[in-house]
């Protein structure tokens, strides 16, 4: 019998190792089950614009299904209209937007490569906003064009697309995501400090 030998994600033993640590001081927290816990990844890639007769062209979908099934390592699953909508030219059933949610070594993993690799790679990159926080901590950003993943063949490629990126925190707010987001090498914004 062979068993397959797990890897555990490094940013996940870094998180566990430091970064519980810090934030259990900085905040003064007793617990270690007060702290902000990543619970998942979503990615969007909405196709809405890309729509003619409220079909998709078979090139489109296929182009988005594999770069997010390339860049995340699981299928996509598409959105589809819940409700008609005049004047964006909607119709309810028609393709909305291609989704991957990604948990647990998975989601780790990508954290890692956007965070260290795809990030990075972003043309005239001066850091991302710091202030793109929801009330619960939830972290929200959007790439222009999937280039930024080296994993991608642009040669192979029939169009460029954009993707939202949401970064999940449990039992969290804005300050406590920023300080578990920094901590994890998110590269923010720097303030000009006078």
């Amino acid at each position: 019998m062979i068993v397959a030998q797990t890897i555990t994600p490094r940013l996940k033993t870094r998180y566990m190792d430091e970064i519980e640590k810090k934030a259990l001081a900085e905040f003064g927290l007793k617990n270690r089950h007060q702290l902000p816990l990543m619970e998942k990844v979503i990615l969007n890639c909405g196709v809405g614009r890309f729509l003619e007769n409220q079909k998709l062209k078979p090139e489109i979908r296929d182009t988005i299904t594999d770069t997010l099934t390339t860049i995340t390592g699981q299928r996509p699953i598409m959105v589809l209209a819940r409700k008609s909508v005049s004047n964006f030219k909607v119709r309810e059933g028609a393709p909305s937007a291609f989704m991957v949610t990604l948990r647990g070594d998975r989601m780790w993993h990508f954290l890692d490569r956007l965070i260290n690799l795809a990030i990075p790679r972003i043309k005239d990159f001066r850091g991302i906003r710091d202030d793109a926080f929801d009330q619960a901590g939830n972290y929200g950003m959007g790439l222009t064009e999937q280039a930024v993943w080296p994993e991608i063949n642009m040669a192979r490629v029939n169009f460029t697309h954009g993707m939202n990126i949401n970064i999940c925190l449990r039992q969290s707010d804005p300050a406590k995501s920023l300080f578990v987001l920094k901590e994890l090498g998110m590269p923010f914004v720097r303030k000009d400090e006078d």
